[in-house]
């Protein structure tokens, strides 16, 4: 906790159990949870937040590792990124762990948290189309000991919304034990705030291959129909190979989905109906964004399949 932070919020309760952490917000209903405080303190430090109380997180060891259940990984919502970008933790889910990786200086990473990044909800958050590609699912804790569970995706979307008192606790993450890989792009040099990202995951069971794409819109992007074209050119049940252009085209597809044509400006022409007229060119830096994007998805295809 930051000398300013402390002078900011009127109360710091530090709880050590999620119970303990709900009661305390039905409490002070004006304060705010933290854990890392990457974003909040960001957000306090610049004026652009008054908490009137704060109720720290770190001292909430259940929300702090792991564990297994019915083929899932129940993860806790205070695991930081540092923890999940180690050999174990990608072994298990190699995907989140790359996103762990990438999301910024090992500063932010030692601190950042797994919960603070679906919470905040930022656009260039690394672990979240991880999350959306994966269909993981969030466990809420509320008042009284409840708990609700919904998937990441409604949160994203704002479908759902977290009630006054709750707490996101865990996510809980269906364990595949197949290839799945996240990639992402950078305005600069060297680990940073994403301009685009990807993740793909490959489903054997249900034969499926899974894309959600980041960045590039207020929340990560399913490419459906891209999924469900490229999942019925595989051979599940032999060497899952696709030859380059079909990867290729994969990744034009999921990034025509994801920055599509703009539409006509007013007051132009219709193109006739078979006239073949060209589409309207896109600005340089729209085109550049889905050029990046189809890179991204055609790289991490590859790699899982290979």
């Amino acid at each position: 906790m930051t000398t300013h932070a402390a002078q900011t919020a009127q109360t710091v309760t530090l709880p050590v159990s999620l119970d303990e952490a709900v009661a305390a917000l039905a409490a002070m209903p004006a304060a705010v949870p933290v854990a890392g405080g990457t974003d909040l303190m960001t957000a306090v430090n610049s004026g652009l937040l008054r908490p009137a109380g704060l109720v720290g997180l770190g001292r909430i060891s259940e929300i702090r590792g792991w564990q297994y259940q019915d083929g899932h990984a129940l993860l806790g919502a205070g695991l930081t990124h540092a923890r999940m970008g180690r050999p174990d933790f990608a072994a298990l889910i190699p995907a989140l762990a790359a996103a762990a990786r990438a999301a910024g200086p090992p500063q932010i990473r030692n601190a950042g948290t797994l919960g603070g990044n679906i919470v905040t909800a930022a656009p260039t958050g690394d672990a979240l189309p991880v999350l959306a590609a994966l269909e993981a699912t969030l466990i809420i804790a509320g008042p009284g000991g409840a708990r609700r569970e919904i998937p990441v995706s409604h949160l994203l979307a704002g479908m759902e919304m977290l009630r006054p008192s709750e707490i996101v606790g865990f996510v809980r993450v269906p364990l595949l034990h197949a290839p799945q890989t996240f990639l992402k792009a950078t305005g600069r040099t060297g680990p940073g705030r994403a301009t685009a990202s990807a993740a793909v995951v490959l489903d054997p069971a249900r034969r499926e291959v899974r894309c959600a794409v980041g960045a590039v819109a207020p929340m990560p992007l399913r490419p459906l129909e891209a999924e469900r074209w490229v999942a019925g050119l595989i051979d599940w049940d032999g060497d899952r190979g696709l030859p380059p252009e079909a990867c290729a085209a994969f990744g034009e597809y999921v990034a025509a989905a994801c920055i599509p044509d703009p539409p006509p400006e007013m007051g132009s022409p219709m193109p006739e109906a078979g006239g073949g007229a060209e589409p309207a060119a896109l600005p340089p830096a729209v085109l550049h964004l889905r050029r990046t994007v189809a890179a991204l998805a055609r790289r991490a295809l590859g790699r899982a399949l290979a």
